[in-house]
């Protein structure tokens, strides 16, 4: 496929993340008017209800009266068709509707970023394998890297919805249980070795009450996102045993502000690595199921330029969305849509490609020396981590908007009232 020329001249731009091939869905707001879904197209949002209130997206029932995508997701397949062919027609060059559509654009710059959607649950996995042996080679030596069950299942654990927050958002320094090798006791302090992680994030388009296979699960994905999965590692340190983690994890969720669908990403389809064990029959690929995306890391200390810290793709994955899906169904677990499910951390086969900064630093070992000249193992106050992902057309590419966030000083006295 090639690049969709628009009449929104800044939509043909080669390198831009918003062309006519993409289309990507969110949620804005403007000075004096509330949040409303929109779509990306070039520099410009086409406002959702002000082209449905004008008949424009007219597709049957009322779907734009609410500020999230969820009634959209409901709707099912046929649908998510139907409005992503509308949307071309409005916007392709030599349109139509161009003199209607022009006045319901607004400008990105001018437009303040919402959750594009209601997050029903939030499951996080552990599903790249090179995260997975870098992770386990720290602690348990590479001959234990990858637990027995690694290689046959996707690991997982349920996450906290409420803690889902919309790149922009400032991330609170956590307080926790921490305790140090050579402590005796465990003390409650701000965390330490606070951490991201470089993941996708799929979300569930259509619900399920029962076990679904791996192409259902794949057809009922509605788009995925960029999401950093911020982690305090002290804290996880002394809690993960033998229940794995939980607080160290509830801090906060940061997504993308724009739902990719799954449309424009098939021409990026991808097959999964070669794999030492066969799956078993409900889990095994149904065709290319990973996407090729480019994927990568900045921090910028406060009042400091940003540094790419790791580049990487989302190919790098073991297990898709599809299957974690399919594999999280299996048990008789409904799922809804606007369920979230975070891939895990993306890290390929080199240091320049691991996605957290607990591989990057080695634990701490090897600090990074930053282009400002400062040296981090792990985040520090005021510093702005930002993810970058996007997958490169003929001509084109499609992008997600970058998932950002500025840690803040943990509070003085967390219980303070």
């Amino acid at each position: 496929m090639t690049l969709m020329t628009s009449w929104v001249e800044s939509a043909n731009n080669p390198t831009h993340p918003f062309p006519l091939n993409n289309l990507p869905y969110g949620v804005f707001s403007t000075e004096g008017k509330d949040p409303r879904c929109g779509v990306a197209i070039g520099d410009m949002i086409l406002d959702c209800r002000a082209a449905e209130d004008a008949g424009l997206l007219d597709l049957g029932t009322p779907l734009f009266d609410v500020p999230f995508w969820n009634e959209v997701m409901e709707e099912g397949a046929e649908l998510w068709a139907r409005l992503r062919a509308r949307l071309t027609e409005i916007l392709t060059e030599g349109s139509a509707d161009r003199n209607a559509a022009k006045d319901m654009l607004v400008a990105q710059a001018e437009a303040e970023m919402h959750l594009p959607f209601l997050v029903s649950e939030y499951t996080d996995f552990y599903a790249g394998r090179n995260h997975a042996f870098n992770v386990g080679t720290m602690f348990r030596g590479p001959e234990n890297a990858l637990p027995p069950n690694w290689l046959h299942i996707p690991i997982g654990y349920n996450g906290r919805a409420s803690s889902v927050v919309v790149s922009g958002t400032d991330i609170r320094r956590p307080w926790g249980q921490l305790k140090g090798p050579n402590d005796e006791m465990p003390r409650f302090a701000p965390c330490a070795r606070f951490d991201i992680e470089l993941e996708m994030g799929a979300i569930v388009g259509q619900a399920s009450d029962g076990p679904i296979t791996v192409q259902e699960a794949d057809d009922n994905i509605f788009g995925y996102v960029l999401l950093n999965d911020w982690s305090a590692r002290d804290i996880q340190a002394w809690e993960y045993q033998p229940l794995g983690p939980f607080q160290a994890k509830a801090t906060a969720t940061s997504i993308s502000p724009w739902i990719v669908t799954k449309a424009a990403l098939e021409p990026f389809r991808v097959d999964t690595p070669e794999r030492e064990f066969e799956l078993l029959d409900h889990l095994k690929d149904v065709g290319p199921m990973l996407y090729d995306i480019d994927l990568a890391v900045t921090i910028a200390p406060e009042g400091k330029q940003a540094t790419t810290i790791a580049r990487t793709n989302y190919r790098e994955m073991y297990y898709s969305a599809a299957q974690q899906l399919a594999h999280h169904s299996s048990a008789g677990t409904p799922m809804n849509a606007g369920d979230l499910l975070g891939s895990g951390t993306i890290s390929g086969p080199t240091k320049p490609e691991r996605g957290s900064l607990l591989e990057l630093s080695w634990g701490g070992k090897e600090p990074l020396t930053l282009d400002s000249g400062e040296t981090r193992s792990f985040i520090e106050d005021g510093d702005t981590l930002t993810l970058h992902g996007n997958a490169k057309g003929d001509g084109y590419t499609i992008g997600f908007g970058d998932c950002t966030g500025s840690v803040i000083a943990a509070l003085d006295d967390p219980y303070a009232r």
